[in-house]
C-alpha cells in the first residue's frame, strides 16, 4: 500500500444546489479528511466551468486551513501561466505566516480552458511555453534570490520554506526533475503512461535545497464500497459530466446516478460514457487493495492523491473513510462505515 493517503477536491457542483454549497461541501470535506488521518487536502484552480466552484485556489485554501487544525493544505494546482509570480509567492507567503508549517505550493502549466478564458484571463496557449521561466522566478521570489528586481521584495513570503510540487502535464515532469521538486502526475486509468513519465523524472531528477531525492504523488479517482457495483455508482456522475462536454463543450453539474443510468445515449455519448468510466480504483476493499498495490509496484509512488468527485456526498464520504481504513489511517478506525446499501 502507498503509505501516505491525501485528497484533492476540486469543489464539484451538484444539479440542484448552488455553487456556492459546493465551496462549503469542500470544507466539510476537509475536516472530515482531518478526522480519518489523511495526510494533506489540496484544492483546484479552473475559470468559468459551470460545474466547477472552485476557481481561485488560494483563498479557498485559506478557508480550508482556517477550518482544521493539523492536515496540510495546498492547491493541486494554481495555474502559473495564469498569474504573475510575484502575486502568487505572496499569496503563499500570506498562508503559511497564518498557518505555520501546513502549507503546500502545488503548481500546474495549464491556461485557460478556451480562447474567451485566456483572453478574459490576459493570457494565451503561448504561456505554458513558460512555465519553467515563471517557476524559477517564484521560487527567486520566495528564496530572496531574484535579481530582475533588487528593490522589490516577496513579503512575507521571502525567507519561508513552503513544499512546492509540479504537476505534470506536457513537460511537467521533466521541469519538475531539472528544479529538483517533488512531482504530481495522474491519471491512474493510464497506468503505464504514469510510470514511463515517472520513470524519466527520476532519471533526470536533480537534487535541491527543496527536495534531496525524488518524491512522486500519483493522482486519480478512487472509489470504495460495500459492492464492486456500488463503487461503479460512485464514478458515473463524473463519468457522464466528462462525456456531456465532450459532445456539447460544456462541463455540467453532477447528476444523481440513477438518473444517469436511466438516460438515453447516442452512440457516441455512451462510447464516451463508458470511455470515461474504464480504468478507475474501484470496487471492495479487497479488490481496491488489489489495485493499489499494482500501482504502487508500478509507479514505486510515494503517496496516491484521490481525485474522487460524484453527486452523493454519503457515498463519497464513505468510499474516503472505506479507503482510510483499508490504509489504516490513524482516525479510520473509529469512523463509522456502513455495512448496508
Amino acid at each position: 500500500m502507498i503509505r501516505r493517503l491525501s485528497i484533492l477536491d476540486r469543489s464539484r457542483v451538484r444539479e440542484g444546489h448552488p455553487a456556492p454549497q459546493a465551496l462549503r461541501d469542500t470544507v466539510e470535506l476537509a475536516r472530515a479528511a482531518e478526522r480519518l488521518g489523511y495526510h494533506r487536502f489540496w484544492v483546484s484552480e479552473h475559470h468559468s466551468v459551470p460545474g466547477v466552484a472552485g476557481s481561485a485556489p488560494a483563498v479557498l485554501a485559506a478557508a480550508v486551513a482556517g477550518a482544521t487544525r493539523r492536515i496540510r493544505v495546498g492547491t493541486g494546482g494554481v495555474m502559473l501561466p495564469n498569474h504573475r509570480p510575484l502575486v502568487v509567492a505572496e499569496q503563499f507567503g500570506v498562508l503559511e505566516s497564518l498557518f505555520p508549517g501546513r502549507i503546500d505550493m502545488g503548481l500546474g502549466r495549464s491556461v485557460g480552458f478556451t480562447g474567451g478564458i485566456r483572453r478574459a484571463l490576459g493570457r494565451d496557449t503561448d504561456d505554458a511555453d513558460r512555465f519553467e521561466e515563471q517557476l524559477a522566478e517564484l521560487l527567486g521570489w520566495i528564496d530572496g534570490t531574484q535579481q530582475d528586481h533588487p528593490e522589490v521584495h516577496a513579503r512575507p513570503a521571502e525567507g519561508l520554506r513552503i513544499p512546492t510540487y509540479v504537476l505534470a502535464t506536457g513537460e511537467g515532469a521533466g521541469i519538475a526533475a531539472r528544479a529538483g521538486l517533488p512531482l504530481v502526475v495522474g491519471d491512474l486509468r493510464a497506468r503505464g503512461r504514469v510510470a514511463a513519465i515517472v520513470e524519466r523524472y527520476r532519471e533526470e531528477f536533480r537534487p535541491s535545497e527543496r527536495c534531496a531525492e525524488p518524491y512522486v504523488v500519483v493522482s486519480g479517482s478512487v472509489a470504495v464500497a460495500a459492492t464492486e457495483e456500488e463503487a461503479r455508482r460512485i464514478l458515473l456522475p463524473e463519468a457522464w459530466s466528462v462525456a456531456y462536454s465532450r459532445t456539447r463543450g460544456s462541463f455540467p453539474p453532477l447528476r444523481r446516478a440513477q438518473e444517469i443510468e436511466a438516460l438515453e445515449m447516442s452512440p457516441k455519448e455512451r462510447e464516451l460514457y463508458e470511455g470515461a468510466l474504464g480504468g478507475h480504483v474501484h470496487g471492495t476493499e479487497e479488490q481496491v487493495a488489489a489495485q493499489l498495490a499494482e500501482v504502487s509496484g508500478l509507479t514505486g509512488a510515494d503517496e496516491l492523491l484521490v481525485t474522487t468527485s460524484t453527486y452523493d456526498r454519503t457515498a463519497l464520504l464513505d468510499s474516503f473513510a472505506r479507503l482510510a481504513r483499508l490504509a489504516g489511517l490513524p482516525g479510520a478506525a473509529g469512523a463509522a462505515v456502513p455495512t448496508g446499501p
